[in-house]
């Protein structure tokens, strides 16, 4: 035991909430499962809790052999994943196929690993090619033709790609790299026109959802159903006072039943009731459940931990050795964070409903692998900083 832990690198406290987050997530997902075994017929949420297990078991490989890489390993397969990235997601797009009930114009299937998201591996990528981008050259004094050949038209067209079945993660990669962007000093001139040939081009992909809605699987009305009944939500209560639950607003109602029933103190672990009747209980609403079996206050405390985890993230990035390695730490780590708030905000009622998962806590297999991808990547930096300053103190005692 003591051998493998010495194999251990990188960032220690950075270790430490990845491993919290992980272990709370076996709690979590054995708890919300249950739900899963009503809708898929299984007899007990054993089945879910091994998958979960197995899921999180590679997703621990997969941290632990990307800590041990260089961080000019990631810079290299950005750029390859490029290509690649853009083609499995017109493939997706066009397959269209069903996938327990719903649209799945955002999976792929792989025998024996199963369901794939490209539109996560895609966002990932990306954002390792943005600090691959932004590391290697001086955008500052870049012309914007450049820039666009590049950089912007791989980022246009992967964008473009997932947002006509994925809005919510489309916005998000589209905010994370233009905060990377402007950390990196591009010039805010060169960035508006970016913002209008990005605007143009969701206006015209609007314009072929209205014209083609059975192309898309009617998104746009699914969209514009989440923002209205976010800005002017339906009455909750009717003339008798008894709560109006429908198929429509059934998520974030029982999300806030499941809040209102946590009060601030409890811990009652798998004993939640709205597990039962809350879809997505497992991912997209799976701190809402958490709220309702350990309080407001635990939810509290895993909000710090993914806030101390964001504060680490910063700390490694300062202390990187070079320009890549800083911006590769922000663009892969801060997504995590941001898909964590969007996501308590959404089970908060705080956003439109969305369908970003809880990072190394949701159940899934895609989301639990990138997300271990990504604090794989930010080890290696921590490791290759680590192992930096230890040369440098070594090379001074001997001099």
């Amino acid at each position: 035991m003591y051998q493998s832990l010495r194999k251990i690198s990188g960032d220690k406290q950075l270790w430490v909430y990845t491993i919290l987050l992980i272990m709370f997530s076996f709690l979590a997902v054995y708890s919300a499962s249950s739900n899963l075994v009503n809708v898929y017929g299984r007899s007990t949420p054993m089945h879910f809790f091994t998958k979960h297990f197995i899921q999180v078991s590679a997703g621990l490989l997969i941290i632990f052999v990307t800590h041990k890489l260089s961080p000019r390993v990631f810079s290299i397969a950005s750029n390859l994943m490029m290509p690649v990235m853009v083609i499995a997601l017109i493939y997706t797009l066009a397959q269209g196929q069903i996938m327990g009930g719903a649209n799945a114009s955002r999976w792929i299937r792989i025998p024996i690993v199963g369901g794939l998201q490209p539109s996560t591996i895609a966002f990932y990528f990306l954002m390792m090619f943005t600090a691959r981008f932004f590391g290697k050259n001086d955008v500052r004094n870049m012309s914007f033709g450049q820039s666009v050949k590049s950089f912007w038209i791989w980022v246009l067209a992967i964008v473009g790609l997932i947002l006509p079945a994925n809005l919510s993660t489309a916005a998000l990669i589209f905010i994370m790299v233009v905060m990377i962007s402007v950390i990196a000093g591009y010039p805010f001139k060169h960035l508006f026109k970016i913002f209008g040939a990005g605007l143009a081009g969701v206006l015209l992909l609007f314009l072929v959802i209205k014209a083609f809605p059975d192309k898309f699987a009617n998104r746009m009305d699914t969209w514009q159903a989440r923002i209205d009944r976010y800005i002017s939500p339906p009455s909750e209560y009717d003339a008798n006072g008894n709560m109006i639950i429908t198929d429509k607003n059934r998520q974030p109602m029982r999300a806030k039943i499941a809040i209102a029933e946590g009060g601030f103190f409890n811990f009652s672990p798998g004993k939640s009731m709205q597990k039962n009747f809350l879809p997505q209980s497992v991912s997209d609403f799976i701190y809402a459940i958490i709220i309702e079996e350990y309080g407001l206050f635990g939810g509290l405390i895993l909000l710090f931990v993914y806030l101390f985890m964001g504060l680490r993230f910063f700390i490694i990035s300062k202390k990187a050795n070079n320009r890549y390695h800083k911006l590769l730490v922000l663009a892969v780590g801060y997504p995590l964070i941001f898909q964590a708030l969007i996501n308590m905000a959404v089970a908060t009622g705080l956003f439109p409903v969305t369908g970003q998962p809880l990072p190394l806590v949701s159940s899934g297999g895609t989301a639990i692998w990138m997300s271990c991808l990504a604090i794989g990547v930010i080890l290696s930096v921590s490791r290759v900083t680590e192992e930096g300053e230890q040369a440098d103190l070594e090379e001074y005692v001997t001099e």
